[in-house]
């Protein structure tokens, strides 16, 4: 059996319920009433945890994009202005806190930079969250590896050999995989579903998990058939709010239906043993010519 980890009080790994975390990330477009609804329709959804982003614009923001002019709900502004508008600081994330713990719902958050490790560890997460394009900061593996913390490593625009090198840093008893695909949205020929298939053989004692940026909810469903044992979508209010992760996202009424196609779809999987049911008995009977 995969190993698992054990992310807040919940254990994550194959023999579990599928883990399902609604990912704010940055639809919240800056606005901490926003990302309380976000907060609200992801509880009411039943998930298992809401996700964030923190990043230190000033780090993560490469040099030649500083200074882009980009239009923004703020007006025509530099792209590091623009990263700085949409970042939450520390009384942001305390009301986030303090609403999670008022709805008793589980909350992390993906590390950009190593300052942004420094920053969440205040607030004694449950997780960290790599994400794709950080893959290969080493520094920041490490850094992330020495708090001791549950890591998901999530594996867009990333080679295999890539994906090797950010496993070796970072501890296999505490960590998780995400196969993705880091297009927003994903067409579904890009999905590469059978990818999570293909690292449960390279790392039969690491659990895997599916981060999802397609429209739509059967590829997410399909992922647990084929053996992710976490499930990440972007959640959103509408589909048609300005932000660049918004289209990829999931509405509150769709998230609730991923949630119930989620559940649904463990039950129906089984364990593979083939029986005969009691419900099947009465049909047996009325149906069955030879060898009753």
């Amino acid at each position: 059996m995969t190993r698992a980890i054990k992310i807040g009080e919940q254990w994550v790994g194959e023999g579990y319920p599928t883990y399902i975390v609604a990912e704010i990330g940055i639809n919240h477009n800056g606005d901490i009433e926003i990302a309380k609804r976000l907060m609200n329709a992801a509880y009411r959804a039943g998930v298992d945890a809401v996700k964030f982003q923190k990043r230190t614009p000033e780090l993560c923001v490469p040099p030649d994009q500083q200074n882009v002019m980009r239009e923004t709900p703020w007006g025509y502004i530099t792209y590091l202005e623009y990263r700085r508008k949409m970042e939450f600081g520390e009384a942001e994330y305390r009301e986030i806190d303090a609403h999670a713990r008022e709805l008793g719902m589980t909350w992390f958050a993906s590390v950009w930079d190593e300052p942004s490790v420094d920053f969440l560890e205040a607030f004694n997460p449950v997780a960290y969250k790599i994400p794709s394009a950080a893959l290969t900061d080493h520094g920041l593996l490490r850094k992330v590896r020495s708090t001791g913390r549950p890591i998901i490593l999530s594996t867009g625009m990333s080679t295999f050999d890539q994906i090797r090198e950010a496993v070796k840093l970072l501890d296999p008893d505490n960590l998780l995989i995400c196969h993705t695909t880091s297009t927003y949205p994903c067409p579904p020929e890009e999905l590469n579903l059978r990818m999570i298939q293909t690292l449960k053989r390279e790392y039969p004692d690491i659990p895997i998990g599916y981060s999802g940026h397609e429209v739509g909810l059967i590829p997410s469903v399909v992922a647990v058939a084929l053996g992710a044992c976490l499930i990440e979508r972007h959640i959103t209010l509408d589909r048609a709010m300005w932000g660049s992760d918004q289209a990829a996202s999931v509405e509150p009424g769709g998230f609730e239906r991923l949630v119930k196609y989620i559940r649904v779809t463990e039950q129906a999987l089984g364990d593979g043993v083939k029986r005969v049911y009691e419900s099947e008995l009465p049909s047996l009977r009325k149906l069955r010519r030879f060898g009753v």
